[in-house]
């Protein structure tokens, strides 16, 4: 057995990668097996699937095929390999990785140690202000489901010089396929939701980094979302014919000319950021695009729902882990303004879920009149026929469940989370 197979296969590495996939969870694969059953599963098999991947025997199962909605319209294929096959790919990329990492450029930033998306921003926006102020959009159309299986397996073995390692992950390209319980063969593509998967698309676009940079571009790239800055259209529109026939004719890609466009930046959506010149110092920054906004919009309609029939604290435990996520997400970004008119809607919405919760007359009445309204009022109110809507924005409400009570009872403050966010980025 190879040094880096038995390195792959070693206790250290085995439970590093046990760890990382029991963290994130998941649903289960083909086979049916879910998280809380690996532990039993691995006990019974694991001694049996380790010699099997010795002997070059192992099989993998196929992935699992599920369709999930995308902000543009349309739907963009998940494959979820099984659970076990999942584990065993998280191994293989642990080890890979360190070889890999020393080659990949700098202006990568998906997938990748230490780098994540603001970094992908902060250098678009360095570029902007440093004068590049005409973007080129190249949209790759479903990259996960084109690519070309023996241009990757070359692109590999370029730097991994071991036979067994690349025909198991040969073995995971060609799985196949689960989709509504039937068996297709993968002839093309991976499984975007494999855990080798974020490895095997930098190695593959690594090929597109070296290009721009051969050309003297700046650019930014976070997986298969990559813009590159120029300083006039000219420049621009014949960036884009060259690079759009390199990604098609070396890469074996397809780039979709309807969504691909030369613009300036203030018409371009990145990675859920838009980008606006601010007037008083006269520099790019970056702001939520107003579709991510109208995203978090609808989430928070879900979560204030008055048919959602949770407790109270439950529900505002999962408006503050949203409001949270989202404030860190977009940190960088500038969107106070947002804040504002987020906090105020969430407060409304909720004292409609608060109205529908009291339900009777006599409920009401009662919890009116313990937060402080008069008798010959609280009666008046707890007796209205109107709406929901007209009762959340009455001030019968706004003067007893206050934004205080609200803040006091848990509902978190979105305002608040971005201040407290941009005092930690300054400190």
């Amino acid at each position: 057995m190879s040094q880096l197979l038995e390195e792959i296969l070693s206790k250290d590495n085995m439970t590093q990668a046990y760890k990382k996939v029991k963290a994130n969870k998941g649903t289960c694969g083909a086979d049916g097996v879910g998280m809380d059953e690996i532990d039993d599963y691995l006990r019974k098999n694991w001694k049996t699937i380790k010699e099997e991947i010795r002997n070059r025997k192992y099989r993998p199962q196929p992935v699992r095929r599920v369709e999930i909605p995308k902000e543009s319209g349309g739907t963009r294929s998940l494959g979820i390999p099984t659970v076990v096959d999942r584990f065993i790919q998280q191994a293989i990329a642990q080890v890979l990785t360190p070889i890999y990492e020393p080659l990949f450029s700098e202006n990568s930033y998906g997938f990748r140690p230490n780098r994540c998306c603001e970094m992908a921003i902060q250098k678009v926006l360095e570029y902007m202000n440093d004068g590049f102020q005409w973007v080129v959009d190249i949209d790759i159309e479903k990259f996960f489901d084109h690519v070309n299986h023996d241009k990757l397996i070359t692109l590999v073995m370029k730097h991994v010089k071991d036979g067994e390692i690349v025909s198991l992950i040969r073995k995971y390209l060609k799985s196949g396929i689960m989709m509504d319980d039937e068996y297709k063969e993968s002839v093309i593509g991976f499984a975007q939701g494999g855990n080798l998967s974020p490895l095997l698309s930098n190695i593959i676009l690594n090929e597109l980094d070296k290009e721009l940079e051969a050309r003297g571009l700046n650019y930014a790239r976070y997986a298969d979302d990559c813009l590159i800055l120029v300083g006039s259209q000219k420049a621009a529109d014949r960036v884009m014919k060259n690079v759009s026939k390199f990604i098609e004719k070396k890469l074996g890609l397809k780039v979709n000319m309807t969504k691909s466009k030369v613009t300036k930046p203030n018409d371009i959506k990145y990675l859920g950021f838009g980008f606006f010149r601010d007037n008083r110092s006269k520099l790019w920054k970056a702001k939520p695009h107003q579709k991510s906004v109208e995203k978090l919009k609808k989430k928070l309609k879900q979560l204030t729902s008055r048919s959602w029939g949770v407790d109270r604290d439950h529900r505002l435990r999962r408006i503050k882990q949203v409001l949270r996520g989202w404030d860190n997400y977009f940190r960088i970004g500038k969107f106070k303004e947002i804040c504002g008119r987020i906090d105020r809607n969430l407060r409304y919405r909720l004292r409609m879920c608060i109205w529908k919760q009291w339900k009777t007359v006599g409920r009401r009445y009662k919890a009116l009149r313990q937060l402080g309204m008069e008798k010959e009022t609280a009666w008046k109110w707890a007796n209205s026929r109107k709406g929901y809507a007209r009762v959340a924005s009455s001030p019968i409400l706004t003067y007893t469940v206050t934004n205080k009570r609200l803040a006091k009872r848990g509902l978190a403050s979105m305002t608040d989370l971005y201040q407290k966010i941009n005092k930690t980025c300054l400190a």
